[in-house]
């Protein structure tokens, strides 16, 4: 008898002992959970990357085969062409933002006898301009200075460029690309950068087809109005044999049109004011478009067309993924804008990537074909 309450006894035992068990086994665990994140931490961190897609935005501007401006388009109605192949357009409006407008004047001594009909030719520009508006004022000759920073509302040229004194070689190109960086900074609005000049260049490091790229990179349309007597606009039933070989027939036109802005001639009041109210319509009638790039690094060629063929689409030719942006003297560069101290040829320059093919979409002035 004995012996079997002792048998009986032993499993109670056990099954009062069950939660003791448990909880052991649960200390255990902890400790060794414990354990393994101290060795864990005493490691090296592991590198981890993360995905991301990069959103290209395109500026568009579309005509007619008469050269109205058309609107109340759809993104059905665009087609995107990245690198040659096709973009899903993920955003897509009308831009009734303002417009953020520098104006870049060519001070050199090649303009001396012109600088008056630019500033004529920029007041045209200042005063279409309206409450929703910013314009700055920059000036260049082998140096970019700034007259007159970003100001909302501004409707007449500073008093200082009653005085400028044209003098000293030309750094077209390199102002160019600096200009459209500072441009490139302001948000919120319509960005363009509008140059007078003669279109010559005698001191610039960058080329052309750089330039455009730099400008294309950020999506600021250039726009150049030459100003030039009659015998030297590319355009005009008078010009001479020279002007059809000029920059304003030739590298001047690739580099506006890259950059989805245009070129224009003008050598009286008339064109002038014509050309200044082009603009501003241009900057007023855009479409905003938006694709998620390939991520693929390097530049991509960008076109941008109409599924209806009787229309014509201009836009920037491309864009720069996968790499820092480049830097051609603003950012934090204290020899920027106003502050430089150094000429232009005597910075490093770099490469705004290779040359873009001219796009088929874009619209070409007369004097250019």
């Amino acid at each position: 008898m004995t012996q079997l309450l002792a048998d009986m006894a032993t499993p109670l035992r056990l099954r009062m002992n069950v939660p003791r068990i448990f909880k052991i086994a649960s200390a255990l665990t902890s400790l060794v959970f414990a354990l393994a994140s101290e060795l864990l931490a005493q490691q090296p961190p592991v590198a981890t990357f993360k995905s991301g897609v990069d959103v290209v935005r395109i500026a568009a501007v579309v005509r007619d085969h008469k050269g109205r401006f058309v609107r109340d388009l759809s993104a059905h109605d665009f087609e995107v062409l990245d690198g040659g192949w096709p973009r899903t357009i993920t955003d897509f409006r009308p831009d009734t933002t303002g417009v953020s407008i520098a104006l870049l004047f060519d001070v050199s001594g090649s303009m001396e006898g012109r600088l008056a009909s630019a500033r004529e030719a920029a007041a045209h520009v200042l005063s279409w301009l309206d409450s929703r508006d910013e314009a700055a004022v920059f000036t260049f000759d082998t140096r970019l200075d700034e007259v007159k920073p970003f100001t909302a509302g501004l409707k007449t040229l500073p008093d200082a460029m009653t005085s400028v004194v044209p003098f000293g070689a030309t750094s077209l190109h390199d102002a160019i690309a600096e200009t459209a960086q500072r441009v490139g900074a302001r948000e919120g609005r319509r960005r363009a950068v509008v140059v007078f000049t003669d279109g010559y260049d005698t001191w610039s490091r960058l080329q052309p087809a750089q330039v455009s790229a730099v400008a294309s990179r950020i999506d600021v349309p250039v726009y150049i109005l030459g100003i030039v007597p009659s015998i030297d606009n590319p355009g005009a039933e008078t010009a001479t044999a020279s002007a059809e070989r000029s920059a304003l027939a030739g590298p001047l036109v690739d580099l506006a049109s890259w950059t989805g802005g245009h070129t224009f001639v003008a050598s009286t009041p008339a064109q002038r004011s014509m050309s200044a109210r082009e603009i501003l319509e241009e900057l007023r009638h855009q479409y905003l478009i938006a694709f998620e790039s390939s991520g693929q690094p390097g530049w991509h060629s960008l076109v941008v067309r109409a599924r209806n063929r009787d229309l014509t689409v201009r836009a920037r030719s491309g864009y720069i993924a996968g790499q820092s942006s480049p830097d051609v003297g603003v950012g934090g560069d204290p020899t920027c804008c106003g502050n430089s101290s150094l000429p232009f040829q005597s910075r490093s320059w770099p490469l705004a990537g290779p040359a873009p093919a001219r796009p088929r979409n874009s619209s070409e002035p007369a004097s250019a074909r």
